[in-house]
């Protein structure tokens, strides 16, 4: 098992910038990739950006591809979301997940952070 514990959701003013992390434990040498989803209130959750855990290659969503950056910190078992340019739409309960090959599903999931960005 891998367990993942987000943090540094908050409110910020649009244009602002947040960085989250998410913490990982546990079997963390199983795990192939880590991504960050969002939703927001009534909405489906919609995956914003990946990284390999290894390769360290990363994959994003168009709606943040140029602002968000994902990255991690393999010694500190972390990966971030250094989120800029922030927008009201980017409102909403940021996770991150793991998952363990490249079809797979994201097997693991952390409790969420709220991220608010108001106008």
């Amino acid at each position: 098992q891998v367990q993942l514990v987000e943090s540094g959701g908050g409110l910020v003013q649009a244009g602002g910038s947040l960085r989250l992390s998410c913490a990982a434990s546990g079997r963390t040498s199983v795990t192939y990739a880590v991504g960050w989803f969002r939703q927001a209130p009534g909405k489906e959750r919609e995956f914003l950006a990946s990284v390999r855990w290894y390769t360290g290659i990363t994959d994003y969503a168009d709606s943040v591809k140029g602002r968000f950056t994902i990255s991690r910190d393999n010694a500190k078992s972390t990966v971030y979301l250094q989120m800029d340019s922030l927008k009201p739409e980017d409102t909403g309960v940021y996770s991150c997940a793991a998952k363990r090959t490249i079809s797979g599903a994201f097997d693991f999931w952390g409790q969420g952070t709220q991220v608010t960005v108001s106008s």
